[in-house]
């Protein structure tokens, strides 16, 4: 079975930026294997119900604006699998899910820049999975469980933030705030200690909840990889810009 996993994806200029998460991502795809395809769930691709991308090879999504153009210039076109979409779907359909295909999206940052650290060929196939940030951590939880199926073949890397509040980030650099330690460290308790019912209402019960994540599309990917395992391990923890933390979990 493959693990199932959070990263962190940061800025999207991570894949030029010296630091320890860059670094860990770069040797993240060598300690797990090769799986025969990948299932990627991005913050980035937020829609009222669960959407899969079912296509032949994934285009490049720039969804950022304002960064240099070497950026722009970067290009990560996994081939697709039509067929994992329709099993992901179906299985996601039998637990009450309402899934649908896309036939035409590709890759947003939030999956291509990870997946370009980890797997930089570019030659494992990938689907991506929506979110639905507005449906909160237990309906994620429970997708998450829906799609235990797939890892015998199939790595879940879901990919977000682990404290993502733009309105706090330094981006000349600066220490960590108090705040963002205190959320981070309740979120990896309740992580090590499978604690489901504070992780579905962490909303109430995280110190610093709201301002760790003003808007919950970078969190809930997270709660997708817990759903989907049954023991956990904290891969990697660092913040930069600040409060940005680029924490990685692993989920068996």
């Amino acid at each position: 079975m493959f693990p199932a996993l959070f990263v962190s994806h940061g800025s999207p200029t991570l894949p030029f930026d010296d630091g320890p998460a860059r670094d860990f991502l770069s040797g993240l795809g060598k300690e797990i294997g090769r799986p025969a395809a990948i299932l990627a769930v991005s913050a980035h691709w937020d829609t009222l119900a669960p959407v899969l991308n079912a296509v032949a090879r994934n285009d490049t999504i720039h969804d950022f604006f304002g960064f240099a153009k070497p950026l722009y210039a970067l290009r990560y076109e996994a081939p697709g699998a039509p067929h994992l979409a329709e099993r992901a779907a179906g299985l996601l359909g039998e637990a009450g899910f309402a899934a649908s295909l896309d036939r035409a999206r590709g890759l947003d940052h939030g999956a291509w820049v990870p997946l370009m650290l980890m797997y930089p060929a570019a030659d494992v196939p990938v689907v991506q999975l929506s979110v639905q940030s507005g449906l909160g951590a237990a309906h994620h939880l429970a997708i998450g469980r829906a799609l235990v199926p797939l890892r015998s073949e199939v790595l879940v890397l879901a990919s977000g933030g682990f404290v993502h509040d733009l309105r706090s980030v330094v981006w000349g650099g600066g220490p960590e705030p108090a705040w963002s330690r205190a959320f981070a460290a309740w979120m990896h308790d309740a992580l090590v200690e499978r604690r489901d019912g504070d992780l579905a209402s962490y909303r109430k019960r995280a110190p610093e909840a709201e301002r760790a994540h003003p808007s919950e599309d970078h969190i809930v990917p997270l709660f997708v990889a817990y759903g989907a395992g049954s023991r956990t391990a904290r891969l990697h923890a660092s913040a930069t810009f600040g409060s940005l933390r680029m924490d990685a979990y692993r989920f068996d």
